[in-house]
């Protein structure tokens, strides 16, 4: 019923971004201009493409599309909808669902009301990616960059839990405080290539407060089937996360594998992660304010909580974004979604709300 009703909100939500911004459109052509938009496989392209460096031709495959639907649509408004809005809307609905999953996840993992996504340097890692390709790309073979955010958020999430590690063994304590020294240490040559990055020091600063401007297909292509299987895998781990916060000991005698389960838990929350802060730059507060919220609302069991806050997450993100591309400034939505979660989440302390799990 929980996961519904936020579907639907998430629908609405949707719907409503959508028909805002410079050029107002109403709900209904909005929903026709979507629908226009929706296609599926109908048959199979072949062509062939030059190997970079040999230059050998090799044959590809690829899929051709038709449309389902055909409703009467401006071709303007069907163009705003589907080429500049719906993509924008679409990858916040990613980034916001997978953050919201992931912060559910970490603060089951350590017990912690207060960790949140980046708890063991993910986002510091994809930052260290992202600016190392803005400042120096000549020395990062890649043409975007959402795969240097993406490796360097995966290679320090792998990093901390090799520190952490000992004899097979994951202590919870040691991972946290593996995390904390690492972000510190990629905060400082984080600094280190600001101070060096000269004209592209505007561009590296801008991708470090977190936005959604000029998002593409091709974002959300990057990041949506990564999110999907990451955050369908951590509801597989609902009910070990339930046993998990009784304690390993305990969790151990009730017949959970403790340290598989951890590592795995840990792979697909970083995974999940690195997904969304690799289009969109570090956020903040969405995968520590919004578990808190629905922890509230639904209860702490995460057979309910993890699927409901991925998609309060999704639908407060998409909300949020609206607010920072329709205000009288355009700004980066990292900046709305810390001035809104920072006030509440002090409301919910000066209230005692914030409880230990």
């Amino acid at each position: 019923m929980w996961s519904a009703g936020l579907f639907v909100l998430l629908a609405a939500v949707v719907l409503t971004s959508a028909a805002l911004g410079p050029v107002r459109i109403d709900v209904v052509t909005v929903a026709m201009a979507m629908l226009n938009a929706v296609v599926v496989p109908v048959g199979v392209t072949s062509s062939s493409a030059s190997l970079p460096v040999i230059g050998v031709s090799v044959p590809t495959l690829g899929l051709e599309y038709a449309t389902v639907f055909s409703f009467d649509v401006p071709v303007t408004h069907q163009i705003i909808v589907k080429d500049i809005r719906l993509p924008r809307i679409t990858l916040a609905a990613t980034v916001g669902l997978s953050l919201g999953a992931a912060g559910t996840v970490m603060q089951g993992f350590f017990r912690n009301p207060l960790a949140d996504p980046s708890i063991i340097g993910v986002s510091s890692g994809a930052a260290a990616g992202a600016v190392a390709a803005i400042v120096f790309p000549g020395l990062i073979p890649f043409g975007s960059l959402h795969v240097p955010a993406f490796l360097g958020a995966l290679a320090t999430a792998f990093l901390v839990y090799a520190i952490a590690t000992e004899g097979g063994r994951t202590p919870v304590a040691t991972l946290l405080l593996a995390g904390v020294a690492i972000q510190t240490f990629l905060g400082a040559m984080i600094s280190y290539m600001l101070v060096h990055s000269g004209d592209s020091l505007q561009q590296a600063v801008y991708w470090m407060m977190g936005h959604l401007n000029n998002s593409q297909w091709g974002d959300v292509g990057f990041a949506l089937p990564i999110t999907l299987a990451g955050v369908l895998a951590l509801c597989a781990f609902r009910q070990e996360l339930n046993v998990l916060l009784l304690g390993e000991e305990d969790a151990h005698h009730l017949g959970v594998e403790v340290e598989r389960t951890k590592l795995l838990l840990l792979v697909l929350a970083s995974i999940v992660t690195a997904a969304g802060v690799a289009v969109a730059g570090v956020i903040g507060f969405v995968g520590l304010v919004v578990p808190h919220i629905m922890r509230l609302i639904v209860g702490p069991d995460h057979r309910i909580l993890l699927p409901t806050s991925a998609l309060a997450g999704a639908s407060f993100l998409v909300a949020t974004d609206t607010l920072a591309r329709t205000g009288p400034a355009v700004v980066p939505v990292g900046i709305i979604t810390a001035a809104l979660g920072a006030p509440f989440f002090l409301f919910l302390l000066s209230r005692r709300e914030v409880r230990s799990l």
